[in-house]
């Protein structure tokens, strides 16, 4: 299996750690030496493991920020069917 590469760009912050000590944490990452992009996942105390996480474009993040502030304009959930 190929090794994957990555570079943490800019550390924004910790979300949360766990009893194992790994942390959620929101970088900015470079995968496979392209463009760096807002990224969130559990990574290991070290950095040198991490889970499965997502990564977001500056303007997916613009968009995720604007829906958590409640200025998306629309409501395209319908809270109703939630469990």
């Amino acid at each position: 299996m190929a090794e994957l590469k990555f570079e943490i760009v800019e550390h924004i912050g910790v979300l949360s750690e766990n009893a194992r000590g790994w942390t959620k944490e929101l970088n900015k990452v470079s995968w496979g030496e392209h463009p760096a992009k807002y990224d969130i996942r559990d990574w290991s105390p070290d950095h040198t493991r991490m889970a499965k996480g997502v990564t977001l474009t500056d303007e997916e993040l613009d968009a995720l920020k604007a829906i958590l502030n409640g200025e998306d304009g629309e409501d395209d959930i319908d809270e109703e069917n939630f469990v």
